[in-house]
């Protein structure tokens, strides 16, 4: 028996051993990097050799350097480098607002010296606040500054949720200037692991503090006040929706939140339900998609925010490539709150021409005394059927309805990457963004495009400068869009513009008796147009970013480029035979070009049905069979009508019409 009592002694003893081995070699070997021989030959942690596809690459991004696996265990997109760079911009100016409130200013190396930045951006406030400085100061004292790498003890503690190589939050670290501690968080001991490698690799450890963690447990420890961060970013793989209430929770008052969202089918409307239960808004789809996903996530955020009395104002929201991405800042004010369902808006768009109508949830009116008082909306604005082509309306929604950008601030970060274009490898693409993104009418939610306008009515595309000169000869207001090229972003009502677009279709006239008369160029064009459009070309209708030519939208940069495959344990990299395989898969739902002779053979195998009815006047014009109905013929699917062939005129008016089998 005494026997048998040692015996399971020892196996516990031995059972605990391992456990605690283990344990401190999770906890205790990635703070202890290999070094530099190690990582380039991908040796672990305890000198054992990796295998060939475990081994890692250096990656040169801005200020950083990164090891990365080779296989995709740690996800890696090198095409969001102009995501990073604009983040870093963000921040760095954020920093520069909220350390000139405490007096301290930053210093960004390759930067000219700019003048001091406070919190009002008002003349008076600015005086004040210069004033107020200059009495803290002695006469032989300089003002505190904050410079790169540095600690700031009174400067910016930072998250990032969902960290992957660190290569974000390394660059906050050696990039941005004024901070007190970068924290990167992620789920994966991978990631984790390969986070404390690439911060001694980068002489960073004094800032960037590496975590493993759940991301949202994480900023739901930090709801207090006296822990919360003053810049959380979050950057996941496909949606942030499960991050957002933690986030909102644990950003400082006034505090930055920079979100990314990549899940654009979901956004831009290809499965409305999806979109409902992630962000709490239904997505149709339409040419203003981009900006519509943009005021989703903004919606969403601010719907989040409300539960807790916070409120989100943006600052920033750019439509870029695959992904959208926004920068909120946050605050807490039972008062404002009340304005947020002002704030949000329903979509009315038609089926037929693609006008929309906004709702908003709520309206505010002035009360005595100076209060403002909320109240329900009144609406709809649209009838049963579009006042302009009949057809019905889809509703989508609730969105964003008022500004995503702040003006002021968006200037300061265009001035401050102008002054240093050596600082970001991609300072031509923030400038072109930047630049448009002031031009844009702030008040003016969603816009229209040029193609859809003219397709609507079958005419030839009016050039933009066109458009634009013909609704500013009206007396409209127009813009651009940094979300589409072609976009027309405009305060003119849909009535207004396609009065434009009738006569515009007087001057490029289409063939009417081609057009069905239920069609929405049939009832659009039928209607006589109120204002008498002027297509003379104004020279206030080409805006500064166009003249000059800046860089807007991105340049394919790799072949294959867009969204990367989520990183898995033990990953494989993607080689040749994943190339090969990506083409042999591309277009496999499409049709191939099929020869018109081998589709005139085909077709001749159908029996044409009006044929059978005695009604089919083409004869032996027609593309399907005249011949004798066989058994087997009949027991083939017949087609139910026959399409006008290349060589014949169309039949007129009176002919019975419909679609024939392509």
């Amino acid at each position: 028996m005494s026997r048998t009592r040692i015996v399971l002694w020892l196996s516990l003893t031995l059972r605990s051993a391992r456990i605690l081995c283990r344990a401190q070699f999770m906890d205790g070997q990635p703070q202890t990097p290999p070094g530099s021989a190690a990582m380039e030959n991908g040796t672990g942690p305890c000198g054992e050799e990796r295998p060939p596809e475990a081994q890692e690459t250096m990656v040169t991004e801005g200020t950083a350097k990164i090891a990365f696996p080779s296989a995709n265990e740690v996800f890696y997109n090198p095409v969001q480098e102009f995501n990073r760079d604009l983040t870093c911009a963000v921040i760095t100016e954020f920093a520069r607002i909220q350390l000139g409130a405490k007096g301290i200013q930053i210093k960004v190396p390759g930067e000219k010296d700019m003048q001091k930045v406070v919190v009002d951006l008002s003349e008076q406030e600015e005086d004040k606040a210069e004033l107020k400085e200059g009495a803290k100061l002695a006469p032989g004292d300089h003002p505190r500054t904050a410079a790169v790498g540095e600690i700031c003890e009174e400067g910016l503690r930072i998250l990032e949720g969902l960290a992957a190589s660190g290569l974000r939050s390394i660059r906050f670290a050696r990039e941005v200037p004024g901070l007190r501690c970068v924290v990167a968080n992620d789920a994966s001991a991978r990631a984790v692991d390969l986070m404390h490698r690439n911060v001694q690799l980068n002489d960073v450890a004094h800032l960037v503090q590496p975590s493993q963690a759940d991301a949202r447990m994480l900023m739901y420890q930090h709801q207090r006040v006296s822990d919360r961060f003053d810049v959380i970013d979050l950057d996941p793989y496909g949606s942030p929706a499960p991050f957002l209430d933690s986030a909102v929770q644990a950003v400082s008052e006034g505090g930055l939140l920079c979100v990314t969202c990549t899940d654009m089918a979901v956004l831009a409307g290809n499965s409305g339900e999806t979109c409902y239960s992630k962000y709490g808004a239904m997505a149709v789809k339409s040419r203003a998609c981009h900006e519509m996903a943009l005021r989703i996530v903004l919606h969403s955020l601010d719907l989040r925010a409300n539960c807790y009395q916070r409120f989100v104002v943006p600052v920033l929201s750019v439509s870029a490539d695959f992904y959208v991405r926004v920068f909120v800042r946050v605050f807490t004010g039972q008062a404002k709150v009340k304005a947020s369902a002002s704030k949000q808006a329903l979509v009315f768009q038609c089926v037929g021409c693609g006008a929309f109508h906004l709702q908003h949830l709520s309206k505010a009116s002035g009360a005595p005394g100076g209060r403002v008082k909320f109240s329900a909306a009144c609406g709809p604005p649209v009838g049963p059927k579009c006042e302009h082509c009949g057809q019905r309306h889809q509703l989508s929604g609730p969105l964003w309805a008022e500004p995503i950008h702040d003006l002021d601030f968006v200037g300061r970060v265009l001035a401050a990457v102008s002054a240093s274009p050596g600082r970001f490898r991609t300072s031509e693409r923030i400038r072109g963004v930047l630049s448009v993104i002031t031009e844009e009418l702030p008040d003016v939610p969603l816009y229209y495009t040029l193609d859809q306008l003219s397709s609507t009515i079958h005419c030839n595309t009016p050039s933009l400068l066109q458009l634009r000169s013909a609704l500013l000869h009206a007396g409209f207001r127009v813009s651009l869009s940094h979300a589409c090229k072609n976009a027309v972003k405009t305060d003119a009502p849909s009535s207004a513009i396609w009065d434009i677009m009738r006569c515009w279709e007087k001057e490029n006239p289409v063939k009417r008796e081609r057009l069905s008369e239920t069609s929405p160029a049939f009832r659009i064009l039928g209607v006589e147009p109120r204002l008498q459009a002027n297509f003379t070309i104004r020279d206030d209708a080409n805006p500064s970013s166009r003249q000059r030519g800046l860089r807007r939208f991105q340049a394919n940069p790799e072949a294959n480029w867009g969204p990367r495959p989520r990183a898995r344990p033990g990953g494989k990299a993607a080689g040749k035979a994943m190339e090969e395989r990506r083409k042999l898969f591309q277009n496999k739902r499409k049709e191939l070009a099929e020869d018109p002779d081998q589709r005139a053979a085909r077709l001749k195998t159908f029996p044409c049905k009006r044929f059978r009815e005695g009604t089919c006047e083409r004869g032996d014009q027609c593309c399907y069979s005249h011949s004798t109905l066989t058994p087997k013929a009949t027991a083939e699917a017949a087609p139910t009508d026959c399409p006008q062939t290349p060589n014949q005129s169309p039949p007129g008016p009176g002919a019975a019409a419909g679609p024939g089998v392509d």
